[in-house]
This record gives C-alpha cells, sequence and structure tokens, in this order.
C-alpha cells in the first residue's frame, strides 16, 4: 500500500497510525538483529517502516614501508535485501531511503527496477549527507546533486522513461515518492522561505508525501506547516518523533540535526542526573508532543527509533 493511503486511511477511520524508522544493522550483524528490534513494535501494527541507506566511508590504513591505501568502508550494507526481508516477513511496507551520495544515474535507475522487481513501491528520497571526508557533498560522475535531480529521474520511472530512450515497451513503475521537510530550514538553505521553495519545486516534479525531520518544538512544526499550505503544499506532511534518551544526545541531536531544544525541555535534561532519569523526561516530553498533534488533527505519526524498539513502543501504548 502506498504511503499516501495509509495517511487517508487513518484520516477516514478517525484513528491515528505511526511508522518508524530503522537504521541497517552493521557488517558482521544477521537480519535477525533487525526482526529482533521490530517484533515487539509488530503488535501494533506500524502502516511502514523506513529502512535508511548510509553511504560508504573512505579510511587509509597504513603499511609498513609508510605508504597509505585508501579503502572503501560500508559500515550498513543492505538496505534494499532489508526492505525486501521486512515485507516478506512482516507483510508491512518497507520504505528504503535513496539518496544521490555514491550513486550515479545507472546505478540509481538498476536500483530502483530491484526494487520494482521485489514490490517495494515506497521510496524516500533524500540527496544524502557528504562523507566525512569532504567538506560539503559532492556528487558522483553523472550522478545526481539535488534530491529535486533524483526525484525527476524517479518521475521519469514511473513514466516509463528509462535512461535508454531507445526501450520498446518499457515498463513504467509506481513509485510512491515521500521527501524530507525542516521545519526548522535545511541547515544548508539561508532560510526557511528559500528553503521551502526547494520542498515546493519537489512537489511539482511530482513527489506524493513529505516525512519532517525531528523536531522539539510542535508549534514549529505547526507554523511550518501552514507555511506550506500557503505556497501550495497540498501533500500529506507527517511530522517526525525522536524521543531524547541519553544525556550525550542534548548536545549531540542540535548539533547533528540542526534542531533547537525548547528551554524548558533542555533545562529539564541539564539537571538529568543519569540516561534513566533522561530517558523518563524525553518520554513525558515525546507524549506531550504526540498527543498535542493528534488532537491537532495529525493522524500519523513517524518516529526515529535509531533502532532501539522500547522507547518508542512504550510511547505508543501510552497513546493507544
Amino acid at each position: 500500500m502506498r504511503v499516501t493511503q495509509h495517511y487517508l486511511n487513518a484520516i477516514q477511520n478517525n484513528s491515528f497510525n505511526f511508522s518508524i524508522e530503522i537504521l541497517p544493522p552493521v557488517k558482521g550483524q544477521n537480519i535477525q538483529h533487525i526482526f529482533n528490534t521490530l517484533d515487539p513494535l509488530m503488535e501494533m501494527k506500524p502502516a511502514f517502516i523506513d529502512v535508511t541507506y548510509h553511504r560508504e566511508e573512505y579510511v587509509y590504513k597504513k603499511h609498513d614501508n609508510g605508504l597509505l591505501e585508501r579503502k572503501t568502508v560500508q559500515k550498513r550494507p543492505g538496505t534494499v535485501a532489508i526492505c525486501a526481508a521486512i515485507q516478506n516477513h512482516y507483510k508491512v511496507d518497507a520504505v528504503p531511503h535513496i539518496i544521490c551520495g555514491g550513486f550515479n544515474r545507472e546505478d540509481t535507475e538498476n536500483a530502483l527496477i530491484e526494487l520494482n522487481f521485489l514490490g517495494i513501491d515506497n521510496l524516500l528520497v533524500l540527496r544524502g549527507d557528504p562523507i566525512k571526508s569532504e567538506s560539503t557533498f559532492i556528487a558522483e560522475e553523472n550522478g545526481h546533486k539535488f534530491a529535486s535531480e533524483l526525484l525527476e529521474q524517479i518521475v521519469n520511472l514511473n513514466h516509463g522513461n528509462y535512461l535508454d530512450d531507445e526501450l520498446l515497451n518499457s515498463s513504467q513503475t509506481d513509485f510512491c515518492i515521500g521527501v524530507a521537510g525542516y521545519p526548522e530550514k535545511h541547515f544548508e538553505s539561508p532560510n526557511l522561505n528559500i528553503d521551502l521553495q526547494y520542498l515546493k519545486k519537489k512537489i511539482d516534479l511530482g513527489a506524493d508525501y513529505i516525512v519532517t525531520q525531528m523536531f522539539f518544538d510542535n508549534q514549529k512544526f505547526f507554523d511550518f506547516v501552514f507555511k506550506c499550505r500557503n505556497s501550495g503544499i497540498q501533500v500529506p506532511i507527517i511530522p517526525g518523533i525522536k524521543p531524547i534518551t541519553t544525556l550525550s544526545q542534548i548536545t549531540s541531536l542540535p548539533k547533528t540535526f540542526h534542531v533547537d531544544l525548547p528551554d524548558i525541555l533542555a533545562l529539564e535534561l541539564i539537571k538529568a542526573k543519569d540516561n534513566a532519569a533522561v530517558r523518563q523526561i524525553g518520554h513525558e516530553w515525546a507524549v506531550q508532543q504526540c498527543r498535542e498533534l493528534l488532537k491537532n488533527g495529525i493522524p500519523l505519526l513517524h518516529f526515529y527509533t535509531m533502532s532501539k524498539s522500547e522507547v518508542v513502543n512504550n510511547i505508543i501504548k501510552e497513546l493507544l
């Protein structure tokens, strides 16, 4: 089922649903690691499960002769295979993240063909982050520099237009395409209004829904939705929720994801003596956020689990 249909079903049933985002297991772990994470959550029937993609990194190995060898390392491989395993095992929709980084147009088309063969028809399209050795994002040769370019290629496939324009009787794909929205703007955008112009371009190109970056102040989400609607964006906008669970996240989340913590939340967290206290504060704040969002007519909530199911499991139980 398409993500947009899950959203509409929740509205029509006058209920709420939820989705989750998980990380692929690190190299060396098996699929059971994913199943152990998901099993507790599947009892509550999530609408869909996002699986992130982590591109390759470069490391340098020093040899005895003093020379350095650059090696390519992919710490979390297998997003496509994991999505297929999730759909087969749980009979729930899996949504792979499709990124620009590390792929040229041919690589992208081949990956999309494989996803189509596997019956995976929902995608979240992102540019992706630069690798650690790059100060800015660098596209592959014959690759995509922007998520909007990647989105356009997927829309072309939905129309049956492949890179080889000499193909005859080519089949159309039917991908439901999601893109990211940033209530506090993307960190590379000069301001929120320009960021919304980029988002509107993606919707005009054919994106079907928006999932937001995590936020901790609901008013910023409500303001973001209001501005989207005023700019002509009418697709579903799904809020992203991240429960805070550790002391280190007080500084790492704002730094990594470029989001602010409201004063009242930040002060409570700073006073916390240990991670157990942080988890309790994070749980209560997330439940409060969710209840306010649901009260204001948001039918579907998206949880960033970081592959820690217990935290989200407890929140969903309290909301039901």
